[in-house]
């Protein structure tokens, strides 16, 4: 019970730092034909937690796409200085994702393969935040897949969000 008590109060004490942003992965929409929306929410100024979600829009024989066609990622974030307009921060994430791997035989034919896992992984990015409350931030990272044999081994990180904080 005591236990309880305690995670209810902490989750409860994370949502009065008012500060929360909405955000967009400007780079993912213009480059690749996905969609990337974020949510985070400060804990404090120095850290915050949010989730990515990644639609994937391009079609699967396109030259350059990800491998993943939905990717859920929770994220926490610690930044390591206080200057409020601009602000580095190193991240860990876990990327929940499923999509179609390559697959090509000794016989040359091209297959895909469904697969579904999570991977575990570091970014580190740079943010800036108007005076306004424009928020632009930009990160890359790389995470492993824990799970799945047909899965690809190595996930991408990358992106640059325009949002607003609330």
């Amino acid at each position: 019970m005591k236990k309880l008590l305690l995670l209810s109060a902490l989750f409860i004490s994370s949502f009065t730092f008012s500060q929360k942003e909405i955000k967009l992965d400007i780079a993912d929409a213009l480059v690749i034909r996905s969609l990337e929306f974020s949510y985070e929410q400060y804990i404090n100024t120095e850290s915050s937690f949010g989730v990515s979600a990644l639609f994937n829009l391009a079609k699967q024989d396109v030259d350059f796409r990800y491998n993943e066609n939905v990717m859920i990622t929770p994220y926490y974030r610690h930044y390591f200085t206080t200057d409020y307009t601009w602000n580095f921060f190193g991240e860990g994430f876990l990327g929940i994702n499923s999509g179609k791997d390559l697959n090509v035989d000794t016989s040359l034919t091209t297959t895909y393969t469904n697969y579904t896992d999570a991977a575990l992984g570091v970014a580190a990015g740079l943010k800036y935040v108007a005076n306004g409350g424009l928020t632009i931030d930009a990160y890359a990272g790389i995470g492993r897949n824990l799970f799945g044999s047909n899965s690809p081994t190595l996930v991408p990180r990358i992106g640059v969000n325009v949002g607003w904080r609330l």
